[in-house]
Parts: structure tokens; C-alpha cells; sequence
């Protein structure tokens, strides 16, 4: 061939991208059985369904878990780590616990990723130039004691909201990591967050904030909890 010489080659770029749905999550054509896992400490193992939504492509998946800053964790074994997953097929991946003792104190969070590959047919490529978009989906995982108190259900009554100023303390007792949604200070809408077990966080206040907070969690099925209402103090 001669001419444009990308004729000769192939050209391919990764973009990633996260896709978060309300009861799944997605990564391009592949989908997995929900937003987050609860992982009980005491158990040998979790399995994760995961289906190719497409009734076409073929992907290669590959899966694997992150600590809370980004770096490759070895706590645990995926299984499997990588395989091809025909049109329409699903698919069943296993976690395994493998690190040290984890807390029997307060959860534990890690994230879960999975990098959805589409295939091509090389002869039919070649020649041509690609764009190949590989898609990641990344959802919390969490390593839970058993006999933790509260229950899961009513931690989030136990969160405590304080001014500060021109900020809102949210302070969460519990051992729990709890993810706020449509919090809403005076009718105005404040960013999601997620308190850590024991911790705090400090959102800005709107102007001319009022005394009562508005606000939904997130639970284990990845659903929204009914609004609470509580004082801001």
C-alpha cells in the first residue's frame, strides 16, 4: 500500500469510561448484578453476575480490585481475572478475601473494576483506521465484620448534622460507610458525599441556610433510602 501511511497500520485509543445506573452498573455492553458488593468477612467468598447485554459483540473482560487511592490491591483473588464474553452470554466472577485479618471493628472499603474490551476481526480492520473505546465500570466493594452495631438499617439515624460557620459538619458514629444523596440544606441541593466509620465531613452551606436538612442514603442493593429530615444544629 502507499499513500497515507496510518493506511498500513492500525490505529487504536483506550477510553474509559463509568457508567452508574440505579440497580446496575455498566461498562459499555457488559453489565454486572449491582452498584456495590458487601463482602462479610467471615465468608470464604462472593460471586458477581456478569452479562453481556450486547446481541452482537464480543468482549474481553478483565476484572480486578483497587484500594480507596487508585493502587492494585492483592486482598483479593478474582476468578476469573480475564475471559471473553460471547453475545448475550453471563457469566459468574468470584472474589476471594485473601489479605491480612481485615477490621472487626468498622468496614473496610476497596473498589471493584471491570475493563470491558470489544473485539474485532483483525482482517476485517486492517487497512482502516480505529477507534477502540474500552470501557471501565468501578463500584465500591465492602469488607464487613459480622455483629457490627447498629444494624446497617439504622445507621444512617445516627448521623449528626452541626454548623460550622459557613459549613455543615455531618458527623457519622457508626462503623458503616455511609453515601449521602440529594442532601438539601433550604431547598438547595448539596454534593453527594460518603462518611467514613467514625468520621466526619464538612460541606459548604448555602446562603442563608435554615435549621432542617434534608437527605437520602444509599443501601446495600444500591437503591435510595426514603428521605430523612433531621435538625441542623
Amino acid at each position: 500500500m502507499s499513500g497515507n501511511p496510518l493506511r498500513n497500520h492500525l490505529f487504536a485509543s483506550l477510553m474509559l469510561v463509568s457508567c452508574l445506573l440505579p440497580s446496575l452498573a455498566e461498562a459499555g455492553g457488559i453489565t454486572l448484578g449491582g452498584t456495590r458488593i458487601i463482602y462479610p468477612a467471615d465468608h470464604k467468598q462472593v460471586s458477581l453476575s456478569v452479562r453481556n447485554t450486547s446481541d452482537q459483540s464480543s468482549f474481553m473482560v478483565q476484572s480486578w480490585v483497587e484500594q480507596p487511592d487508585g493502587k492494585k490491591s492483592q486482598d483479593f483473588v478474582v476468578t476469573p481475572p480475564l475471559y471473553v464474553s460471547g453475545p448475550g452470554n453471563e457469566n459468574t466472577l468470584r472474589l476471594m478475601y485473601a489479605g491480612l485479618p481485615a477490621k472487626n471493628d468498622q468496614e473496610s472499603l476497596y473498589y471493584f473494576n471491570t475493563k470491558a474490551i470489544p473485539s474485532m476481526d483483525r482482517k476485517k480492520m486492517e487497512g482502516k483506521n480505529v477507534l477502540m473505546l474500552a470501557a471501565v465500570t468501578r463500584i465500591k466493594l465492602f469488607v464487613r465484620p459480622s455483629g457490627l452495631t447498629p444494624s446497617v438499617e439504622k445507621a444512617p439515624t445516627a448521623l449528626t448534622f452541626h454548623r460550622d460557620g459557613v459549613r455543615m459538619r455531618i458527623d457519622n458514629p457508626t462503623p458503616y460507610y455511609i453515601t449521602l444523596v440529594e442532601i438539601k440544606v433550604s431547598g438547595q441541593k448539596l454534593p453527594d458525599t460518603m462518611v467514613s466509620p467514625r468520621e466526619s465531613v464538612s460541606l459548604a452551606l448555602p446562603k442563608g441556610a435554615g435549621s432542617t436538612v434534608s437527605f437520602r442514603t444509599i443501601n446495600d442493593f444500591g437503591a435510595a433510602t426514603p428521605e430523612q429530615h433531621v435538625p441542623l444544629k
